[in-house]
C-alpha cells in the first residue's frame, strides 16, 4: 500500500517523530498513532457507561442549581491538572 500525504502537519508530525530517534520509519510512526488511537477508543467504550453516568449526575446538579461558576471552575480544572502533571512528570 502506498500512502500520499497532503497535509504538512501531518508530514511535519511524522518527520518530529523520525527526527527524535524514537521511530526508524514513517511507518513505525504511523503504527504507533493508529494503536494509541485504538487504545484510546477501546478505554471509551469501556468506560462509556460510567462518563455518561458522570454526565447525568452533573446535569442533574446543574438542574438542582449546584453548579460552578465558569471563573471558579477554570480555577479548579488548572490545579488538578497541574497535580496531575506534577505526580505523572516524577514517573
Amino acid at each position: 500500500m502506498t500512502l500520499q500525504i497532503n497535509r504538512p502537519e501531518i508530514e511535519a508530525l511524522i518527520q518530529q517523530g523520525l527526527h527524535s530517534g524514537a521511530f526508524q520509519s514513517a511507518e513505525d510512526v504511523l503504527f504507533e498513532a493508529l494503536e494509541i488511537q485504538g487504545e484510546r477508543e477501546a478505554w471509551l467504550q469501556e468506560n462509556k457507561e460510567a462518563i455518561n453516568a458522570k454526565i447525568e449526575r452533573g446535569l442533574a446538579q446543574l438542574d438542582r442549581g449546584q453548579g460552578i461558576p465558569g471563573d471558579k471552575l477554570r480555577s479548579r480544572l488548572e490545579a488538578d491538572k497541574a497535580a496531575w502533571l506534577a505526580d505523572h512528570s516524577e514517573s
